[in-house]
């Protein structure tokens, strides 16, 4: 457990191992971050299957400048969470996600995590990647805290970032499905306006040996491609691939199985927007967060995700490319992104004020 004295819970040196033996983990592939950058062809056609297949995969950080920001930056932005989770209530309540936006605070309990409605048990602050990038004088969608002003440069650096790596592996996918890359990477530009954001999560330690309530519920992402940094054990994928969105069950046979966290790496996901975007060529891998196993379920788990999402005006259509059927009708497709990304949230159970 924590020291109780010079308390602080965000302590990854001191966390546990995985445990060994009880806990069926599922085998992902690694995938070299600085070979991608390279152009190493191998690598860009690991990539290209495991989207395929799985929609999941690990993202080693090790050598190039890329990485050791995301590592390095993860760390500094957990323990950044930890102060904002340490806020008084009514403060973290005074940032919360407002009707129709997907920035802000969600409290322990304000998602369902089954079709009873059972709640959630985790809490999250969402900070929105077009205000972090803006100069700090200018106007901005929300009076942000004084803890994230202060850190916005860590959280302007670290967006960036992250966001330059989500667009490298979704170029990969556009040339390997046959459509121009920047048909892709147009409908995700950094400087436009989008539903991109860090998320900060706290999810409380386990209160016995059993595997208690659901953190965070059976999900599909809903944006194009997810870069998640933990520490911890807790998040778990559905065995088998998802190739439709659908808010709670899972809609094939399979089981949940643990996925291990690897130091020095990022895992990546991709969301229903790179399905939806690629006729579902692609895969979006269904996920849920549980308190961790053993040991590491006494430490609360914190993890940082960035979220590469469409821009608000774009579009939801499928691409064009040799690789990507084209749909006999485009149903909804003159949705924008914007409509699309806060119906799917509904979806999941997220509650948004009425005011």
């Amino acid at each position: 457990m924590p020291h109780a004295e010079g308390y602080t819970e965000f302590t990854p040196d001191e966390y546990p191992s995985f445990p060994e033996g009880d806990f069926t983990t599922v085998e992902l592939e690694t995938i070299s971050l600085k070979k991608l950058l390279d152009e190493d062809v191998t690598e860009q056609d690991r990539v290209f299957q495991a989207c395929k297949t799985r929609g999941f995969f690990y993202l080693e950080l090790a050598g190039c400048e890329s990485g050791e920001t995301i590592r390095k930056g993860a760390d500094d932005v957990a323990r950044v969470a930890e102060r904002f989770f340490q806020l008084p209530q009514e403060e973290k309540d005074a940032q919360r996600m407002q009707r129709g936006q997907l920035d802000g605070y969600k409290s322990v309990g304000a998602t369902v995590t089954d079709k009873t409605g059972t709640p959630d048990t985790a809490e999250f602050m969402n900070i929105a990647k077009n205000d972090m990038i803006l100069p700090p004088s200018a106007k901005m969608s929300r009076t942000w805290p004084p803890l994230v002003m202060e850190n916005q440069p860590l959280f302007n650096n670290y967006m960036r970032t992250a966001h330059s790596t989500g667009l490298k592996i979704l170029s990969i996918l556009a040339t390997r499905l046959g459509a121009k890359p920047e048909d892709f990477l147009s409908r995700h530009r950094l400087e436009e306006s989008s539903g991109d954001i860090i998320r900060m999560t706290r999810g409380p330690p386990r209160k016995n040996a059993e595997m208690p309530e659901i953190q965070t519920p059976s999900h599909t992402d809903f944006g194009s491609i997810t870069l998640l940094m933990n520490w911890l054990g807790g998040l778990q994928v559905w065995s088998e691939s998802a190739r439709s969105a659908g808010p709670l069950e899972p809609d094939t046979p399979g089981e949940w199985v643990w996925v291990k966290p690897k130091r020095g790496h990022a895992i990546i996901n991709l969301g229903d927007a790179a399905v939806k975007f690629t006729n579902g060529v692609l895969c979006s891998g269904r996920h849920r967060v549980v308190p961790s196993p053993g040991e590491q379920g006494k430490w609360p788990r914190y993890s940082i995700v960035y979220f590469v999402r469409p821009e608000n005006d774009c579009m939801m259509e499928v691409l064009e490319g040799k690789e990507i059927p084209r749909p006999e009708q485009e149903e909804g497709s003159r949705i924008s992104a914007r409509e699309w990304i806060v119906q799917q949230a509904k979806g999941l159970g997220t509650k948004f004020p009425e005011n």
